[in-house]
């Protein structure tokens, strides 16, 4: 059997208390999968005296992640830090410096740092491997860069934040408003200690980038993703989608066009019975679609414990292995700039608004729809409330643009009641 695989481990949160747990618990059965042992030399947290339910005393203690990261007997540098600036980026740059392999489950670090961080694993001839920062415990990346490799890729989509996802179906199955269900997450200790990263659609984001790259070839660009959160979706909007046979989903998109790479992050109607509609509570989903394979459904859990601790093994048992590539599919230097991209393949769209009870009213939004080159393919109105009337509408396909200049148009009709919303409806 060969030398010893040994780690250090930097983050001792729930993710690296997991590592451990695994590496005590199937240590017989990981040296038998990868010809290696696998070992913790060292480690490194914030507080040395917090009590994380299992024994540290068998491994070294570094204050400082960079010095763990730079130790001559480590192997592997594991990063479950989190965080895209000072240490921890330092810790991955001194440890890639220093000949070290490098596991990380940080997609934001990845996500706007990537581009740079590949260039050097792949100038050390290191390895860079991060399964653990897209979808938790769904093999995705190794499923795009390995089961895929054979295809062109032709869409990447998803439910990549389970947190948004609990809120919007607890808000359909309970007839509870954004606000009190936003409440109740936070309570549960569901969000991250800023909400904004997770309702904003920001981590989901940081996901999509990742993806985007390695299936495209791309260099990663955060910054070129559409994004919307979810703190607009209403108990109304959820309750007449689905009334419409839809539900909404935080959904990521990304997917080349003539024009360029589209990516957005964004609240969007899917067909209830298709298996991104039906994905309840706060599990995970990614649809990878090929020119050879067609369409696969990637399902499983998105966080915690075991399931993000099994993925930062699989880079881990993959190193043991002497598995190496390049980080994003292609080598780094090979990736290519290509220009942003928005959302202008045509889709139908929910509109939903509240008109005024006047004579003419819903005419004049026809009108201006008409107008705007938007045909209507389905429209409901309900029951008059007062002086008002709720309206939805489906559209048949059309531009983003097209709804746009629809929705200022009707601004002006002085027939509606506050502000329309429109919802992108997505083909799955």
């Amino acid at each position: 059997m060969s030398a010893p695989l040994r780690l250090g481990i930097a983050g001792l949160g729930t993710v690296g208390i997991g590592v451990l747990r695994i590496i005590r618990q199937h240590a017989a059965l990981l040296a038998e999968r990868t010809g290696r042992e696998i070992t913790i030399t060292a480690v490194s947290a914030r507080d040395k005296s917090k009590d994380r339910g299992l024994p540290l005393d068998r491994y070294a203690w570094e204050d400082d992640p960079v010095a763990l990261a730079t130790r001559e007997d480590i192997d592997v540098f594991v990063e479950l830090i989190g965080g895209h600036e000072g240490p921890v980026k330092d810790a991955v740059e001194a440890a890639l410096a220093a000949g070290k392999d490098v596991v990380t489950a940080n997609k934001a670090l990845l996500a706007i740092h990537g581009q740079a961080l590949a260039e050097a694993a792949e100038g050390a001839a290191r390895a860079l491997r991060y399964e653990a920062a897209v979808a938790g415990g769904i093999p995705v990346i190794k499923s795009l860069a390995e089961g895929l490799a054979g295809n062109e890729i032709t869409r990447v989509m998803g439910v990549m934040n389970g947190s948004c996802n609990y809120i919007l179906t607890r808000m359909e199955s309970a007839g509870l408003s954004y606000a009190e269900v936003f409440a109740e997450a936070d309570g549960l200790g569901y969000l991250e200690a800023d909400p904004q990263l997770d309702v904003g659609g920001i981590d989901a984001a940081h996901k999509l980038a990742i993806l985007s790259s390695l299936a495209f070839g791309t260099v990663i660009d955060f910054d070129g993703i559409t994004l919307e959160g979810i703190d607009r979706v209403s108990i109304d909007d959820i309750h007449a989608a689905a009334d419409m046979g839809y539900k909404i989903k935080l959904l990521g998109v990304a997917q080349k066009t003539g024009r360029g790479l589209e990516q957005r992050m964004q609240p969007c109607l899917v067909p209830d019975s298709s298996p991104l509609g039906q994905l309840d509570g706060g599990t995970n989903m990614v649809v990878l679609e090929g020119d050879a394979v067609g369409q696969i459904v990637l399902r499983g859990p998105g966080a915690g414990e075991g399931p993000t601790a099994s993925a930062v093994m699989a880079d881990v048992c993959d190193i043991a292995r002497g598995l190496r590539g390049p980080v994003f599919g292609k080598p780094a230097a090979a990736l290519t700039s290509v220009p942003r991209a928005h959302a202008d393949l045509p889709a139908p769209y929910y509109l939903r608004m509240t008109l005024e009870d006047k004579p003419g009213a819903l005419a004049k939004i026809a009108s201006v729809l008409g107008d705007a080159g938007v045909s209507i393919d389905r429209m409901r109105q309900y029951g008059h409330e007062d002086t008002t009337a709720p309206v939805l509408i489906v559209t048949h396909k059309t531009t983003p643009d097209a709804v746009t200049s629809a929705l200022a148009a009707m601004q002006a009709t002085g027939v509606l009641s506050g502000d329309p919303v429109a919802l992108r409806i997505e083909a799955v």
